[in-house]
């Protein structure tokens, strides 16, 4: 399936049926690859740590100012006005279910680009890093691999990565799926299986990323899945009609099929009620 996309493949998949990961598909995992969006992955673990340690509250405001509104993907570049309070909260969102850039921008007043890899040093992730901007608290996002970005979906998934509270609260919004990202893994899933996946796409030029967390039917975590490519073919085409993006909802379907027995890993999440909530 990979090689018909076309592009480099570097992949883990590991399942959690047995209660620790035990890893079914792994090609060049530790190649060291630029992140693009799913870095957001790693700006949100620095955030909630900081909300963890008490010295950040979801409900702390920020102004979004016209100059940090940021081009590519999200939904505060489209307003027609700007002078918004955002709360912690509000950014959290919206980096995570809309891939928003400029939400990414406003963070960096709350942990900047140092503290984030910090952050990732501490917590033994050494190939994992947003680049810092000199003299700047913002930051561009960086590079990752895919064996630590699957190490950082797995603790998240066990409830080690997070307190239980910031754990529930990031996987409600990463697999919220009636707002947000459906083209790679969960497209040809219906609505409570699109609700058993928690996902971060991440597209840049020739760069087609999808990483997460597959759940049983009760919201136990049984699979984390870390697919990133490189030199993809078409590579102007963003849509669900690039080929690798194509392979990543045929890749989901399997994954759905396969793993069909309960995880003995605790659920952070009921599945049933994120896909009962409607339009």
């Amino acid at each position: 399936m990979t090689k018909l996309a076309g592009g480099r493949w570097h992949c883990l998949v590991r399942e959690l049926g047995a209660g620790a990961p035990e890893t079914v598909v792994e090609e060049d995992a530790d190649f060291v690859i630029e992140g693009a969006s799913v870095q957001k992955l790693a700006v949100m673990t620095a955030l909630m740590s900081e909300v963890d340690a008490g010295r950040i509250r979801l409900s702390d405001t920020t102004t979004l100012d016209a100059e940090m509104v940021a081009e590519g993907s999200g939904l505060y570049l489209n307003q027609a006005a700007f002078g918004d309070q955002l709360t912690v909260a509000n950014l959290l969102t919206t980096m995570l279910q809309v891939s928003d850039n400029t939400a990414v921008r406003l963070m960096s007043r709350f942990v900047s680009g140092d503290q984030i890899n910090e952050t990732l040093d501490r917590l033994g992730f050494k190939e994992t890093r947003v680049v810092p901007i000199a003299g700047d608290s913002r930051f561009y996002l960086g590079y990752t691999t895919a064996r630590e970005n699957n190490e950082l979906l797995y603790r998240l998934a066990s409830g080690t990565l997070l307190s239980k509270q910031s754990t529930q609260d990031v996987l409600r919004i990463m697999t919220w799926s009636a707002v947000g990202y459906t083209d790679g893994v969960r497209r040809n899933m219906s609505s409570d299986e699109r609700a058993r996946f928690a996902t971060k796409h991440g597209a840049s030029e020739d760069k087609r990323h999808d990483t997460g967390i597959m759940f049983d039917a009760d919201g136990g975590p049984m699979v984390v899945y870390s697919f990133f490519t490189d030199q993809a073919p078409d590579a102007d085409n963003y849509g669900a009609t690039n080929p690798v993006v194509e392979a990543h909802a045929a890749l989901g379907r399997a994954l759905l099929d396969t793993y069909t027995k309960l995880s003995p890993l605790q659920a952070f999440i009921d599945p049933k009620k994120i896909a009962s909530g409607g339009h």
